[in-house]
């Protein structure tokens, strides 16, 4: 990685050096599962993304899994939105990501779930969640309360 940020150009050992033509433009992305060393930082510019809007991620999921009803793609964006959301963030070591929200709703459509209830919740907390101790967090109880009333624009 270091030489193709400082050099543009890798050594595999079976070909030789392989040279860019052209200044190339890389983009990295980080999920914050793994450290990026320090050397790669410094070749690197810096752009933090956050979570998009509910509205925004709710296209998303719509776009991304359209054989979710419109109610349960508003049901998957804002559980997921309360779930990022304070005091709810704390409890996990990664709150779920986009890719989360659409892989659930997904999963939801093939599970023929028309409303997420607490047992859903539970039994599909694994796509959410990478980390056993993220699912193990994700109670019955904090279920119930994240599944609260939809805000009346939903």
């Amino acid at each position: 990685m270091l030489e193709y940020l400082g050099e543009y150009q890798v050594s595999v050992p079976e070909i030789g050096t392989v040279r860019a033509t052209a200044t190339p433009v890389t983009l990295l992305t980080s999920n914050r599962t793994r450290d990026l060393h320090d050397a790669v930082k410094r070749r690197c510019l810096y752009h933090w993304l956050d979570y998009p809007e509910r509205a925004r991620e709710l296209a998303i999921v719509r776009a991304q899994a359209p054989g979710a009803s419109a109610a349960l793609s508003a049901q998957v964006a804002e559980f997921v939105g309360r779930l990022r959301s304070q005091p709810f963030a704390d409890a996990f070591q990664r709150a779920p990501g986009i890719a989360e929200s659409v892989e659930w709703a997904r999963a939801l459509v093939a599970l023929d779930t028309v409303v997420i209830d607490p047992e859903v919740v539970s039994d599909t907390a694994g796509i959410l969640f990478k980390q056993r101790e993220d699912v193990a967090a994700l109670t019955r109880e904090m279920a119930l309360e994240l599944l609260g009333p939809l805000p009346a624009q939903a």
